[in-house]
């Protein structure tokens, strides 16, 4: 006897499927913005951001604030807010075959204006990777009320693990990029 997945997950090969990101990882004490595109299959299934093991997000952000590196997804977390920062993606959600950023169609972003507004301090965006960035051009930036914030925008290296720059160069990259005082508290 065969059985057969529910007519509603059957998706014909090669038809892009829409996915929708997951909340923003934001506090009070948020100064720094990181944003992505969209989570990955692996981080959607596991519902957790940069959750494919071979990202390299989670150990550089540890090595950048001078902490050792969680392995719980909740002490990733605590440990991204104790520092100051804040995560989210530029999309809300979009259809995609797979997990590449070059895939991503019929884009829609997530709500910036909402979130500036109830985390004023948040001063400072650093792009994960040249695509989060060129979204957040195409989607978000136009938009008055987030263009008067005279916001700092900095675009760093993707941590994916299909930009094939050794992690030590990322790094580098990233400690440069980001403030020396931000350190796990």
């Amino acid at each position: 006897m065969r059985t057969e997945a529910p007519s509603h997950d059957l998706v014909p090969p090669g038809k892009p499927r829409s996915k929708r990101g997951l909340p923003a990882i934001v506090d009070a004490g948020a100064r720094i913005l990181i944003l992505g595109t969209l989570p990955g299959e692996q981080s959607l299934k596991r519902q957790e951001y940069y959750g494919h093991p071979r990202n390299h997000f989670w150990p550089l952000i540890a090595a950048v604030v001078g902490a050792p590196s969680p392995v719980a997804y909740a002490d990733r977390v605590a440990l991204l807010k104790r520092s100051g920062f804040a995560l989210w993606d530029v999309l809300l959600s979009a259809e995609r075959i797979g997990s590449l950023d070059s895939a991503i169609r019929n884009a829609r972003p997530n709500r910036f204006a909402a979130l500036f507004r109830d985390y004023p301090d948040i001063s400072t965006i650093a792009f994960n990777g040249q695509k989060a960035h060129a979204l957040f051009r195409q989607h978000v930036a136009h938009d008055r009320r987030i263009a008067k914030r005279n916001l700092r925008l900095l675009v760093l290296p993707s941590t994916s693990p299909t930009y094939v720059r050794p992690y030590e160069e990322k790094l580098s990259a990233w400690r440069v990029a980001l403030p020396q005082n931000l350190r796990a508290r």
